[in-house]
């Protein structure tokens, strides 16, 4: 399934057309219309946000305003707000990056504009917690009937990020051995599901009370994360090896997975949950044939140095319409764990924290507390 590419002509990075997610430095907007957001005006603890009637994002050049029925919340959303991630938003903002919600206006310039009331999911460089956004028109996905609307928040972000790992870095075939680690929730769970859409055989490591979860998804080993994991994956793999890693953690399972890769295998990191950035033992890499690639998906959508956002949009929009036609045929499950109403944020990331969650955890701005 592709999407047509709805690209309008580039801005550049700083200018003040780019205009911002949230809207709160750009121009009021023509009406006296008020939305529901949380507002983040100096770094501080999400418990500490604050939920204010503001104006509606203006409807910048290139953008689709949107009617946000779920937002996704994550640790990462929590780190933004405390100032300790490496994109830092100008203050005041609103945080998140994930939506799923329908159309409601697009900019006179974006090319064969969806109709208004399209369900749609978005990634944003900010501005998602509130009852209205305005995305990239090259960012926003239309979701096929039949699809249930909140899950889809795991769709600009989580699903992508495994799917290109697993794709673009270690280009992985049907019938090869993938070693997933996090496989209980969130990329990892996504890679479990990607990398068995793909026809791969996969090595899943969570935690034991988790097991139910990639199982259910179809893993043909599930490993405690609790327990080492090298000598297990090497019997799965008749001594062989695994032809990639996705990993999700980082810190101290980095030097047993490049032990686990075969002859030219791949690992891909795509963050560092486990708290430490491991260092790289060199000589492996050149002794058994093997490579270390990373995955930062901002970079697709314009979230590093450069903000090459429109250069990368065709490749971004493809891996979408891949994912989207796998969800539409069942492969992949994007699910919600629990919603909550914006008035209840602190709840939802109380939720996040507790690391119980195996769908995603959204709020939902629409609905009354």
């Amino acid at each position: 399934m592709t999407f047509p590419l709805r690209v309008p002509a580039p801005i550049l990075p700083g200018t003040a057309a780019r205009g911002r997610d949230d809207g709160h430095d750009d121009p009021p907007a023509q009406d006296a219309r008020l939305m529901r957001a949380l507002v983040c005006e100096s770094w501080r603890e999400f418990d500490a946000l604050e939920l204010k009637d503001v104006p509606p994002p203006p409807l910048r050049p290139g953008g689709v305003r949107i009617r946000v029925e779920a937002a996704g919340v994550s640790f990462a959303t929590q780190l933004v707000v405390a100032g300790k991630y490496q994109r830092k938003p100008p203050l005041p903002f609103t945080p998140g990056t994930e939506i799923a919600g329908t159309v409601i206006e697009s900019a006179p310039d974006v090319p064969d504009p969806l109709p208004p009331g399209t369900r749609v999911f978005a990634v944003l460089d900010w501005g998602g917690l509130a009852e209205e956004a305005v995305a990239d028109s090259i960012h926003v996905v239309p979701i096929p009937d039949g699809l249930p609307l909140a899950p889809a928040v795991a769709m600009p972000i989580s699903y992508p990020t495994a799917g290109a790992a697993l794709l673009w870095r270690a280009r992985l075939e049907p019938g090869q051995w993938v070693l997933v680690h996090g496989a209980a929730a969130g990329v990892g769970l996504a890679g479990v599901e990607i990398a068995r859409a793909l026809g791969a055989r996969v090595i899943a490591r969570c935690g034991a009370a988790k097991r139910q979860v990639p199982e259910s998804r179809g893993a043909d080993l599930v490993l405690d994360s609790a327990q080492p994991f090298r000598d297990a994956v090497r019997e799965a793999t008749g001594g062989a090896g695994v032809a990639a890693v996705l990993d999700t953690l980082g810190g101290p399972v980095f030097d047993d997975n490049l032990r686990c890769l075969g002859d030219g295998g791949v690992l891909v990191t795509v963050g560092f949950a486990a708290g430490g950035i491991p260092t790289l033992p060199i000589n492996l890499l050149l002794l058994k044939n093997i490579a270390v690639a990373g995955l930062n998906w901002g970079t697709y959508v314009g979230w590093s140095p450069g903000d090459n956002r429109h250069l990368h949009a065709p490749r971004a929009r493809a891996l979408w319409g891949q994912l989207v036609e796998w969800w539409a045929a069942g492969a992949l499950r994007p699910e919600v764990h629990a919603g909550f109403p914006l008035s209840r944020f602190r709840e939802a990331m109380a939720e996040v924290r507790g690391r119980h969650a195996v769908g995603r955890v959204v709020l939902r701005p629409g609905e009354d507390a």
